[in-house]
């Protein structure tokens, strides 16, 4: 486990921005920019591996091999949405248990039905409240890290309506989840009267080209809001990279040029690791 105490810092009343990780390129960027939480989104992580869409495809077995692998390449602690839970109670049992062990410190839960949809897309559905209560009472515990945070999500504004969303909120805070997430809300005014509602800290998603609207992290705090996930953002930036960098190839013949920005292959090596290969190499070869 990651030096890194959410639980410490949701005590200490910190706010928490954590930037979306999709890859392994990513997360040595983000070892070097520095933070101390990072967030492991199962639609960018999903479209990143498989380039499949964020529509419960990928497994619980395939969606743990890649957050335990971010797990052991960032410096950050990491975030870690686990969809539904895969399943069930058991499901939810043991996708807890193994998350935890593949090193993640907070894992997130939601309540949608089984395949769920990304919280932003249409055509979302969601189980009952009970049955998503009885998911976290088994999620808390399971635990068996006193520091591991339960993150509940609800996705119901959609489907259910805005009230809806604010008790099942409440509900889950009380069924034990140390945050709470009311994904997708629309507005400024929709966000801090939930935030003034729902006793617990809780997450907001600036998803950007969602629904949410994207707000500075000053004025996030003063709404209310302890964590702030920023999952599409490195994905998408480095989309529009890797477009204008095609592009130019395409049109131009040639990787160079003044208008596209290529990272230090050199300082790159040395994010990845290559001295220390370099040093074993004079050791022992």
């Amino acid at each position: 486990m990651k030096q890194n105490s959410l639980k410490a810092a949701l005590a200490n009343g910190e706010f928490i921005s954590a930037p979306g990780v999709q890859d392994m390129i990513t997360a040595v960027i983000c070892n070097k920019i520095g933070f101390d939480f990072v967030y492991a989104s199962g639609y960018w992580g999903t479209a990143s591996a498989y380039g499949l869409p964020d529509a419960g495809i990928a497994s619980y077995t395939q969606m743990l091999e890649r957050v335990s692998t971010l797990a052991r390449v960032a410096d950050a602690g990491v975030i870690a949405d686990a969809d539904t839970g895969y399943g069930g109670l058991l499901n939810v049992h043991h996708t807890v248990r193994g998350y935890e062990e593949g090193g993640v410190i907070a894992v997130q839960l939601e309540d949608q039905e089984f395949p769920k949809k990304c919280g932003h897309t249409k055509n979302k559905r969601v189980i009952p409240m009970a049955d998503m209560v009885k998911k976290i009472q088994v999620a808390c515990e399971a635990r068996q890290n006193s520091e591991t945070v339960i993150i509940a999500r609800t996705d119901a504004k959609d489907p259910e309506g805005y009230e809806s969303a604010i008790a099942r909120g409440q509900a889950y805070g009380e069924a034990g989840a140390d945050v709470v997430f009311v994904e997708a809300l629309h507005t400024e005014e929709e966000m801090r009267d939930a935030c003034s509602r729902i006793k617990k800290p809780m997450m907001v998603n600036m998803a950007d080209g969602g629904k949410t609207p994207i707000l500075p992290a000053k004025t996030l705090q003063d709404i209310g809001f302890t964590i702030a996930i920023y999952p599409a953002m490195t994905s998408l930036a480095a989309a529009a990279a890797a477009e204008a960098a095609l592009i130019n190839l395409k049109n131009n013949g040639t990787s160079l040029s003044p208008a596209i920005p290529l990272f230090s292959f050199a300082e790159f090596n040395e994010l990845i690791g290559f001295p220390e290969v370099w040093e074993f190499e004079k050791k022992w070869t």
